[in-house]
């Protein structure tokens, strides 16, 4: 309790602060991590081959199946963490989400300043003509989605292995980072590279905090970690910031 109050005290007194978050902020949305003992990884150990471009292209149809399996957010609402951002952000205490998920729950609960590294998993886009479309045009469409215009295949506008995150994407959470007196990081291994490696540059006399249940490399490497469930963290920094959230 002590070390959320002594953060809600940072959120106070910083000038800029962003939030750095992975994984393990959508689970408590019911959102299967990834490298976790019961994550995605841990129990499909063929996924850095499924989700290829290679894979995608020669076969479509075990593609989609996955995707629609594990990526699907039907159903799935923002949790108290995406909330309490969301209203952060609202009362200019948030400058920026930077999000390592492609679920667009950020989004959802209000966000307006996300940066989206790996993508939003509820866009697609024509491989052949760069049509857009939602989610909900693909459940019209079949096993296979196929651009209504072209006929080319339909793919999520996610960044799958053995793709480069995006240059543009890179330099905007560069700037939100660099520029930062705070820097929650929440929910994430810190292993998923380029992506890590984006919360070394920040400048050195800001602060960092850590809130991640398991233990990572760059632990030594902020100002001190919060061990506990994130959405609840988010919650209880709520209330030390005095922000009401709606029911």
């Amino acid at each position: 309790m002590e070390l959320v109050r002594r953060l809600a005290r940072l959120v106070r007194n910083s000038t800029s602060t962003v939030f750095f978050g992975g994984a393990g902020v959508s689970t408590a949305s019911g959102i299967p991590d990834f490298r976790s003992t019961k994550g995605i990884y841990t129990n499909n150990i063929s996924v850095e081959r499924v989700l290829t471009p290679g894979f995608l292209q020669t076969q479509p149809k075990k593609f989609f199946e996955f995707n629609r399996k594990y990526f699907s957010t039907k159903g799935i609402k923002p949790n108290a963490c995406h909330r309490v951002l969301a209203l952060m952000e609202s009362e200019g205490l948030l400058d920026m989400v930077i999000t390592q998920n492609i679920d667009n729950l950020h989004y959802e609960a209000g966000s307006e300043h996300v940066v989206e590294l790996h993508g939003n998993s509820t866009r697609y886009y024509c491989m052949t003509c760069k049509a857009t479309y939602t989610e909900e045009d693909i459940d019209q469409m079949d096993e296979i989605p196929r651009c209504s215009l072209c006929g080319g295949v339909v793919r999520p506008d996610v960044v799958l292995y053995e793709e480069g995150v995006d240059p543009r994407v890179i330099e905007q959470a560069i700037e939100g980072i660099k520029y930062s007196d705070l820097l929650i990081i929440g929910g994430t291994s810190l292993m998923v590279y380029p992506a890590a490696g984006l919360i070394d540059y920040q400048k050195h006399a800001g602060k960092k905090v850590l809130i991640n249940l398991e233990e990572t490399f760059k632990d030594d490497k902020v100002d001190f970690v919060i061990r506990e469930p994130i959405a609840d963290v988010f919650l209880k920094l709520a209330a030390y910031l005095e922000l009401q959230l709606e029911e």
